[in-house]
């Protein structure tokens, strides 16, 4: 994947890692579009990034979605990489029923049919495209699942599989599909739970994280992790046994 001169559209876009890679793509050469729910935090993010552009949007909604690529499609006609970043996590605990899913149930809609309806949606455009691309940001509990987030973890695993198999469906055609799975980033994801855990904050930053992981772009490493998730993405089922015995010991 060329790195430099594209039109890329970031979802989830303000905050976390998303923005990490606004900064990152629009130093690197490229014109960068991101989108949210929060006007408030996406003006904030023009502020310390002048030439991004921005809109808002809601990907959970069909209507939102179809409303952002005609957006898009229209005033960027050089749009050619799309990056499904946008995502929610949550603590839910099953053990006494279904009431702590009920009262959030966007999950799966901004995890998972966000990214696979954007997808569909965006792949008649690039299909017009010499060179476009699709990177969906799973997680590395889309391999090792965490059982206080269990919805969360589902979305990312199935975000996998349906990357997998769109790369499959593409791979005569111009768009190439990418895979980055991040382990724990410090981000604003579930910020209630992680207070719950006492102000838990993963050592890596975003930035760290889309320094050292958006080069596996250029390198057209289809499905690329970073620390541990690198190790989650290729161990064997005994491994991933393992270390989801070691990840929710103190569940």
């Amino acid at each position: 994947m060329n790195m430099s001169g594209n039109t890329i559209l970031i979802t989830g876009g303000a905050t976390g890692i998303g923005y990490a890679m606004a900064e990152w793509f629009l130093n690197a050469g490229n014109e960068v579009i991101i989108c949210g729910r929060r006007e408030e935090r996406l003006r904030e993010a023009r502020e310390k990034l002048p030439s991004v552009r921005i809109t808002t949007c809601d990907v959970a909604e069909d209507a939102g979605r179809k409303e952002l690529v005609e957006w898009a499609t229209s005033r960027f006609g050089g749009l050619n990489i799309l990056v499904n970043n946008a995502g929610v996590q949550r603590d839910i605990d099953f053990s006494g029923g279904a009431g702590e899913y009920e009262a959030h149930r966007d999950e799966i809609a901004i995890n998972l049919e966000a990214p696979i309806m954007l997808s569909g949606l965006f792949i008649p455009h690039f299909l017009r495209k010499e060179r476009a691309a699709i990177v969906n940001v799973t997680s590395g509990l889309g391999f090792v699942p965490a059982a206080r987030m269990p919805v969360y973890s589902a979305t990312k695993a199935g975000l996998h599989a349906f990357t997998m198999a769109l790369r499959h469906q593409l791979r005569n055609s111009p768009i190439r599909v990418f895979e980055l799975v991040p382990p724990a980033v410090d981000s604003e994801l579930n910020r209630e739970g992680r207070i719950k855990r006492g102000n838990f904050r993963p050592p890596l930053s975003s930035a760290d994280y889309v320094a050292g992981a958006l080069p596996s772009l250029a390198n057209d490493t289809p499905e690329s992790g970073f620390g541990p998730s690198a190790e989650w993405i290729r161990a064997s089922r005994e491994d991933l046994d393992r270390h989801f015995t070691q990840m929710n010991s103190r569940w």
